[in-house]
């Protein structure tokens, strides 16, 4: 018996719309096999949570989170957060308090998917918490900072560990996915001599404990380049936070944009299921929303724990649900509108759900 304890958090805007549905979701996919269990362990967070509680990110939450395997997070719409103390937004704070270091974010074409480039099936793994990112990259203060009203300085963070750790999960993966089993480092070194310098070092370090697996490195516009004419060259690809960042939602936009971009944190003791997209407001309420990317971070984070328990049939249950999800895309009638679909938020997840039933 495989027992779980997953914490929902809805998020912000659609994130009310496309958790949900991930939830259904993996909960009939997990029904098939009763020798795996969840527990569900709803959670407040973001602008709802401020309204309610007087916090966006309750301490509370916080601790419960430490009780718990890992947790879906919807997206969080900050940018609209009121000037306020306690409304802040909590990406950053999950992502350093759990040591969530690796976010993985697979760039996949589907059947069914009007896209770039419909040969796409990448993963990028981004290493999460250093980099130029101001947020999480100091234990006080700011990296970001104007000494004087003309001048703007910003300090990237690039340590030994946190490099080690996202080299790590990408050989990781390419050994699980079984394909080319390569790994591509992408970085700047001609110009960031030691950062890139010392993160490339870790990678090659990693690299000597995975002889099955080829590491390549590729300077990140030349990358930028070569991903955009030829994605199927590339197989796991691991980088700096900022590069992962921009690099993933370029390969996104290979597969059929931010809609089909799913993501999962990973730290040695938890995850996060956590989309790429933002939080669109501007059609939050309207059942109209693509829980695709929800769906399948969802489901990425089932396989991760699985495969970290060894539970096969935890592992089963999210293979079965990726299959179930690629057979819908390929229904205009399920899905939602900018796949050039009739269907609706939770149609889309219902027809997941069926098509589940039937396998």
């Amino acid at each position: 018996m495989a027992e779980y304890r997953i914490g929902v958090l809805d998020g912000d805007d659609i994130g009310l719309e496309i958790v949900p549905v991930a939830v259904e979701a993996v909960k009939a996919a997990v029904a098939r096999h009763p020798e795996v269990r969840i527990e569900w362990v709803p959670l407040p967070i973001g602008y709802r949570s401020f309204v309610e509680h007087g916090n966006s990110l309750l301490p509370q939450v916080l601790e419960t989170l430490y009780t718990l395997d890992g947790w879906i997070l919807g997206p969080i719409g900050h940018m609209a957060y009121p000037k306020d103390p306690n409304c802040v937004n909590p990406h950053p704070i999950l992502r350093r308090n759990y040591d969530l270091v690796s976010n993985i974010r697979p760039a996949k074409a589907y059947p069914g998917v009007s896209c770039i480039n419909p040969k796409t099936d990448l993963i990028i793994v981004r290493e999460n918490n250093e980099g130029f990112q101001p947020d999480r990259n100091m234990y006080k203060g700011t990296s970001d900072c104007m000494p004087t009203p003309d001048m703007a300085l910003s300090l990237r963070v690039i340590t030994r560990r946190n490099s080690s750790m996202a080299a790590r999960t990408a050989f990781e993966l390419a050994r699980q996915r079984g394909g080319m089993k390569k790994v591509t480092a992408v970085h700047k070194n001609t110009v960031f001599k030691l950062g890139c310098g010392l993160f490339l070092d870790a990678c090659r370090e990693v690299a000597a404990e995975y002889p099955d697996i080829t590491l390549e490195t590729v300077v990140v516009d030349t990358f930028a380049m070569k991903m955009l004419m030829d994605p199927t060259r590339f197989d796991v690809v691991v980088t700096t936070n900022m590069f992962g960042d921009i690099l993933s939602d370029e390969a996104a936009g290979l597969v059929g944009g931010l809609g089909m971009a799913p993501g999962l944190c990973v730290g040695p003791d938890y995850c996060m299921a956590q989309a790429t997209h933002g939080s669109a407001p501007d059609i939050a309420g309207r059942n109209i929303a693509n829980p695709f990317a929800m769906i399948e971070s969802a489901r990425m984070m089932l396989s991760w724990l699985a495969n970290k328990k060894g539970d096969a049939a935890g592992v089963r249950a999210a293979d079965e649900l990726a299959q179930a999800m690629t057979a819908v895309l390929a229904d205009k009638e399920a899905v939602t509108p900018d796949l050039g679909g009739s269907g609706t938020t939770t149609g889309m997840g219902q027809a997941i759900c069926r098509k589940l039933a039937q396998l």
